[in-house]
């Protein structure tokens, strides 16, 4: 053993703010200049954490999470543009040139919450002692600074890269050949990057015809008027025709008359002031240029008094007592053989494990230790006796349970169970960060760790793990594990998650473990005889294509496709939009010409059957490993509804629906002799969900008589006395009506699934909001809270953050209010079948059965059930299921069992 200490760490954060002037080619032939939107950037970090807002405030109580999030994208803007030039850019004040063109430019925002408005001043603050100008203009917006400083950058005689970052699409206008403008998504880090490639792919228009598509459609955040009932489809659909504004009323005359037509006519003032409106300043008087904001670095020293006074303790860490010191060295010891005295009960553990995919993962190292004594080895000792019987005997807190447990299966060591998993701790805590270590150790520790673990992961591979370096970087792990485990079980008791942690994730980690280890059997005899019919049906589709379309062409070339159903067969264009390479042929505009052109139906059917051939029945094919089974991996902190997701391959996405699909699981069998498989799973759960949290009287009671839903639902809402006089038909709309309104469904929306006018699906929404009231209550409940709170909870207490629900942009806010009513509905569905795994889990191992789960697919578990054992296991499961939460209705669990999956279902 050696002993390493005083060792001088390479492993800080990431500081682009930080980086030395010596670190810039200033020869480079083109520099970077970065562009911020202070004002939208600041609006969409308060909101990012608004749901931990008490937890950031600063020493003397001031609101810091604005600050603080504002840092975070900062960070990430930086070390991925790497700017030679950089400037924030603000709004001045609510009166701007546009206001005095027209008076309610803007009118009727929401006001600013205080808790907002106090941290302005410490941003700009901020940004200074970072080395980042920051800059605004009396009478014009910070788009306009944006615009002009991005076409003065065009004017060089250097040329730049420009990037532009902002949470409002507004600036989406500038893209060019130089510029890219990077739009706020979700959280801190994700942000869509629009190119004119992506916007035309993306929307099939220019960035001038953005322009004038806001001059059509308005802008409500901003309120600009546009032309009277044009949306985004309309106005999309008029300058894929028309080319732009003046194109449209050159036109005007030639329209049918309609009243979209008389609403261009009589808005069309309203429509070029509104393109006035939307349209950014890029000659607007500024009196800075690029000379003016060179990136030259922070002040370090005062930056550390900042963060201090902020109270960001990560951070100030992060940059040393001083601003300059290297960061504390960790002491740890590299062993190579392992003594009682080095393992202890509360010990935390991490293994180093490299790779994407379960059947090719290798650990390369792992750490383990407590407070003051840590550990560090290559792999190897986990085969020493003394070390492999600690590890099956006691639970670890470690980060990432389920993939460990997995991973040292391979080396015939079973951990039996977590005491903490950081990484599942960090998913109750937050659906908006990622649930990487270096996340954790930002968010809850003191230990820096934000290398880039890939970079490292594959400098393991060809032999790191004897340097120093390699060494250091698992200890400050394990370190990370401690320091923040406290910290975060605190965060849990406050958002009463703790027993969703201990009660369920955990518990579910170790289930999920066990049956990624048990695979299931595949036979790819089975899917070599569909790939064989696949190919004669493909062959068969072709020539039924070619003959319809009268001639030969690639099918699987949209641009060809396009040519041969808009240019030859003459489609109506209306039914599809312009693009780069020519005609979109996506699978909405294909649907809307299948009932006029019987090619295109072909057509999609080829596209079903190719998709399927390639992705299932040859890429499962791919997926069998030498034991003749497929081991799919669940990620069960993925999703932020809390429902499990599978991949490598991707067992839940199986379609189907098409008959073709479900005779996949044809190939599904059980591995153990005289068994079979078993499904289980739960009828209408999420509708069941919905009454018990609506308690909506007339729902609940529908359950509890039995009835079909969909069918009462049909008699409620058309007024029909006798079940038996419900139509198939009937029971269609109404099912539809019955999930549609659990997605928020519009009525454009229930029109366009059902085939129906807009006028009818209202009617049929607003009779279904009338005769069940309690439905339309818990809507318009859980949006109000989720406004107050920022995020919704399930039955278990998880949260989905909301940081849109407060949106100034109306479509943003309005998928955000859907999410608030869904959420807790899909979510807690997802939890009662995780509680139902978890007791069935149980029961089987207390029977000692030798039945075992092997997939979980949505509201459907899989089992392989010897023959001896079924009648046991249905009675087992089906009691298991029904009994894992006592709602306001009955749930109901249906089963059946058969040779292949495909049989059991």
């Amino acid at each position: 053993m050696s002993k390493i200490s005083s060792f001088s760490s390479s492993f800080t954060t990431f500081k682009p703010l930080q980086i030395p002037k010596s670190c810039y080619n200033r020869s480079m032939k083109k520099n970077k200049l970065l562009l911020i939107d202070g004002s939208s950037v600041a609006f969409r970090a308060f909101f990012a954490l608004y749901n931990q807002i008490d937890r950031f405030k600063s020493p003397t109580g001031l609101h810091t999470n604005a600050i603080y999030g504002f840092h975070l994208m900062l960070n990430h803007l930086m070390e991925r543009v790497q700017p030679t030039h950089i400037l924030v850019a603000f709004d001045a004040g609510k009166t701007t040139f546009r206001t005095e063109m027209f008076a309610d430019y803007k009118a009727g925002r929401a006001k600013t919450p205080d808790e907002f408005r106090e941290q302005f001043p410490f941003i700009r603050q901020m940004l200074e002692a970072m080395g980042i100008q920051h800059y605004e203009l009396a009478n014009y917006e910070a788009d306009d600074i944006i615009g002009t400083l991005d076409k003065m950058a065009e004017r060089t005689e250097v040329p730049f890269d420009v990037v532009i970052a902002s949470g409002d699409k507004d600036l989406i206008q500038l893209t060019d050949a130089n510029t890219i403008v990077e739009i706020s998504k979700k959280g801190v880090a994700e942000f869509e990057e629009f190119t004119p490639d992506y916007l035309m792919e993306k929307m099939g228009i220019t960035p001038t015809q953005f322009i004038d598509l806001k001059a059509l459609m308005g802008d409500k955040s901003d309120n600009i008027p546009g032309v009277t009932k044009i949306g985004e489809k309309t106005g999309l659909k008029l300058l894929l025709e028309y080319g732009s504004l003046e194109g449209i009323y050159e036109h005007i005359d030639s329209f049918k008359a309609s009243k979209m037509k008389e609403n261009l006519l009589n808005d069309k003032e309203q429509a070029f002031l509104s393109r006035t409106l939307a349209t950014i300043d890029t000659q607007s008087p500024i009196e800075i240029g690029l000379d003016d904001i060179v990136y030259n670095g922070p002040d370090l020293a005062v930056l550390g008094q900042f963060y201090d006074e902020m109270g960001f303790k990560q951070l100030r860490a992060q940059l040393g007592q001083t601003g300059q010191e290297e960061e504390q060295a960790i002491e740890y010891t590299v062993v190579t053989e392992v003594t009682a005295d080095m393992l202890q009960a509360d010990d935390a553990f991490y293994f180093e494990i490299l790779g994407e995919n379960y059947h090719r993962e290798e650990m390369v190292g792992l750490a383990w230790g407590r407070p003051g004594q840590l550990y560090v080895a290559k792999p190897e000792v986990l085969q020493q006796s003394i070390f492999k019987e600690f590890l099956e005997s006691h639970a670890i807190q470690t980060y990432d349970f389920k993939r460990s447990k997995v991973l040292l299966s391979h080396m015939d060591i079973n951990l039996p169970k977590a005491s903490f998993d950081s990484r599942l701790a960090t998913y109750l805590l937050s659906t908006v960060e990622d649930n990487r270590l270096a996340t954790i150790a930002h968010l809850y520790g003191q230990t820096s760790l934000s290398v880039d673990e890939a970079v490292y992961g594959k400098g393991a591979k060809l032999g790191l793990p004897e340097d120093d370096v390699f060494f250091e970087y698992l200890a400050r792990k394990v370190q990370v594990i401690l320091e923040t485990k406290e910290p975060m079980l605190g965060k849990l008791t406050e958002h009463q998650q703790s027993d969703l942690l201990f009660e369920m994730e955990l518990p579910l980690a170790d289930v999920l473990a066990k049956m990624e280890i048990a695979g299931i059997k595949v036979q790819a005899e089975t899917l070599q005889i569909m790939q064989a019919e696949n190919e004669l049906l493909i062959a068969e589709l072709t020539q039924k294509i070619y003959d319809l379309a009268g001639e030969e062409f690639n099918i699987n070339s949209p641009k060809q496709l396009g040519v041969l159903l808009f240019e030859k067969m003459g489609l109506p264009l209306e039914l599809t939009k312009k693009t780069k390479t020519g005609y979109s042929t996506a699978v909405d505009v294909l649907e809307r010409l299948a009932p006029i052109a019987p090619v295109v139906s072909k057509i999609l059917e080829y596209r079903q059957i190719t998709k399927l051939q390639s992705t299932y029945v040859i890429g499962l094919q791919d997926a069998i490993l030498a034991d003749g089974k497929i081991h799919t991996r669940y990620v069960q902190d993925l999703t932020q509804t809390g429902r499990l997701s599978s991949t490598d391959p991707n067992l839940q996405n199986i379609p189907v629906r098409l008959e073709q699909g479900r005779l996949i699981r044809k190939a599904f069998v059980p591995s153990m002799e005289d068994s079979v498989l078993l499904a289980s799973d739960y009828s209408q759960i999420e509708l069941r969900v919905l009454a018990h949290i609506s308690k909506d009287e007339h729902l609940i009671e529908s359950f509890k008589r039995g009835e079909d839903i969909h069918t009462a639902t049909a008699m409620r809402v058309f007024d029909i006395k006798d079940a038996k006089d419900v139509t198939p038909n009937d029971r269609r709309n109404a099912k539809a009506v019955n999930f549609g309104v659990v997605y928020g469904i519009s009525d454009f929306g229930l029109s366009n699934n059902l085939g129906i006018t807009r006028k009818a699906a209202k009617f049929y929404i607003d009779t279904y909001f009338e005769r069940f009231p309690g439905i339309k209550a818990y809507m318009e409940n859980i949006v109000r809270d989720a406004r107050d709170k920022g995020y919704v909870e399930t039955i278990y207490h998880r949260r989905r953050e909301l940081p849109d629900i407060n949106s100034r942009n109306f479509n943003v806010r309005n998928f955000a209010e859907r999410t608030a009513i869904n959420s807790p509905i899909q979510g807690s569905a997802a939890d009662i079948l995780k509680v139902a795994m978890i007791n069935l889990d149980k029961a089987l191992t207390a029977g000692y059965f030798r039945a075992r789960m092997l997939l979980q697919v949505h509201d459907e578990i899989v089992l392989e059930v010897p023959n001896a054992e079924l009648e046991a296991v249905q009675k087992l499961v089906k009691e298991t299921m029904e009994s894992a939460i006592e709602l306001a209705v009955p749930l109901i669990a249906e089963e059946n069992a058969g040779q292949t999956w495909y049989e059991a279902k």
